[in-house]
């Protein structure tokens, strides 16, 4: 299956961005390249590194973005871009965090709940448990957990108590067995009523534990910022709402990080501002949710390093 991904607020996040010939950028989160084509364009000389811990991610990306001379793969995790990209210096940076379109339609990934398929979600298929691992060793009141604060699980006490009670029986091997899990958890009654698929919030929440996508974020934002030379720009795109939070009140942190008393005469902290949020929340316009429904819950905000760091 080709590797097909539609760029979420590609016409904003190029706007924030502005690259020009001859610059340097780094997109953390290749998938299927199109955010980094379009930046390509415009860098003319200038390079791109593009990042993924996903191999499919890596060969379709550079299979379709090899022409140009700029473009450098790097296998690994956005998380630890400072040992990926060791020595280099950012006039911007984006991160489209989530699950791409190829891994969700991909149905031996695991990610879909819409195909009966082995239970993996991993973003790396080569390293880490797969989320069968998880969902047969995680503890119930730690499941409970997950789902409430990943997936914002109104049934996650009631989902949690029937993966326990499941698993005695059998484990868990495929997506069509947590699925199972979920309808026997939630009343047909509110399934009927749900908008989407009952099992989304679920798969979800299992997909942010099994990739460890949460408790690493706010460092990385940090050493994404730090790489940035002045005046450079990093943009991150999130599709819930922990990540979004994570996201504002780090801009937030590194825009305003006096630590000092509020009555403080003088500070004496020592903590000097990164730089500055740049707008707020930006979300897709009528037109882009028409065409790529993903977009619905993209959120976009932009920070830019100041001058003199």
């Amino acid at each position: 299956m080709a590797f097909h991904h539609i760029p979420v607020l590609l016409t904003e996040v190029l706007s924030a961005l502005a690259p020009q010939p001859g610059q340097v950028f780094a997109d953390g989160t290749l998938g299927g390249g199109g955010h980094s084509e379009a930046i390509l364009r415009a860098l003319g000389d200038g390079t791109l590194y593009g990042i993924d811990r996903d191999p499919a991610a890596i060969a379709a990306a550079t299979a379709r973005l090899g022409a140009y001379p700029g473009f450098h793969a790097v296998s690994g995790n956005f998380h630890d871009v400072k040992e990926l990209l060791p020595g280099v210096r950012l006039n911007g940076g984006l991160l489209d965090l989530g699950v791409s379109s190829h891994q969700l339609d991909t149905p031996g990934r695991g990610f879909s709940y819409h195909e009966d398929a082995p239970l993996d979600m991993r973003m790396d298929p080569t390293q880490g448990m797969t989320a069968a691992d998880y969902v047969n060793t995680v503890d119930e009141q730690e499941f409970c957990r997950v789902l409430r604060d990943y997936g914002d699980e109104k049934w996650a006490a009631r989902i949690a108590q029937i993966l326990v009670e499941k698993r005695r029986q059998a484990p868990l091997r495929t997506t069509g067995d947590l699925v199972a899990v979920v309808d026997a958890a939630i009343p047909k009654a509110v399934r009927r009523k749900d908008e989407g698929h009952p099992a989304r919030r679920t798969f979800q929440a299992v997909r942010i534990a099994v990739n460890d996508e949460i408790a690493p974020l706010e460092k990385a934002l940090r050493d994404w910022v730090d790489l940035l030379l002045p005046g450079g720009r990093l943009c991150v795109i999130t599709f819930h709402s922990i990540e979004d939070r994570i996201v504002k009140l780090t801009f937030r942190s590194l825009q305003r990080p006096c630590v000092c008393p509020p009555k403080a005469p003088i500070c004496t902290c020592g903590r000097v501002p990164q730089g500055r949020a740049i707008g707020g929340a930006v979300k897709a316009g009528p037109e882009e949710l028409r065409d790529n429904p993903r977009a619905h819950s993209a959120t976009l905000r932009v920070f830019e390093k100041g001058e003199g760091l």
